[in-house]
């Protein structure tokens, strides 16, 4: 019959941390990787569209790198150490900043707020970045003051931080591949 996908440990509102510690469902590590799992969705969902294999290939990459961050982040590092396939590096946040700057380069520059729509995959890199900044918020919410001398937290907040921008960008040169127009606000 195989292993049973339930365990019934979590009935009570609490949940196991990498190394077995136990948390409250609601704790702000479990808020920061539950919406790290939940990007990695969205993203999931943006790569259904039809979309250019360089553009998807980025994405799988972004993919993979969100779930070595979730590692990261359930991890109680005052009790496990993490290892190096659960952190994210200098080098990551690098390669983002390197496809922000050649989309970047590929577009003209728009005056005034960007109003998600045009299409469905142009809408879901919006949902993505909105997710993207609400889990920078979240780890901002956990990580607290170790920011300051903690670079494993650094970078990772980094990363985040640039996948969101990344995102932002890919939307508008989503739009102007397909030839959507980009809603600006009214004011």
């Amino acid at each position: 019959m195989g292993y049973k996908i339930y365990t019934k440990t979590g009935d009570k509102g609490t949940t196991s941390l990498i190394g077995g510690t136990r948390v409250s469902k609601d704790s702000a590590r479990l808020e920061a990787y539950g919406t790290a799992d939940e990007l990695n969705s969205f993203i999931g969902l943006l790569r259904a569209e039809e979309l250019p294999e360089e553009i998807d290939s980025v994405l799988n990459r972004i993919q993979n790198k969100l779930f070595n961050l979730g590692g990261f982040l359930a991890t109680d590092r005052n009790v496990t150490n993490t290892c190096d396939a659960t952190e994210v590096s200098e080098e990551e946040v690098a390669i983002l900043e390197a496809w922000i700057d050649k989309i970047q380069e590929e577009l003209e520059p728009v005056r005034g707020f960007i109003l998600p729509g045009g299409d469905r995959a142009i809408a879901l890199c919006h949902v993505c970045r909105t997710v993207a900044r609400r889990l920078e918020r979240r780890m901002v919410s956990l990580f607290g003051e170790e920011l300051e001398d903690d670079v494993k937290a650094k970078i990772s907040l980094q990363y985040v931080n640039r996948m969101s921008d990344f995102l932002f960008v890919l939307s508008k040169k989503i739009a102007k591949t397909r030839k959507k127009e980009l809603f600006l606000w009214e004011k």
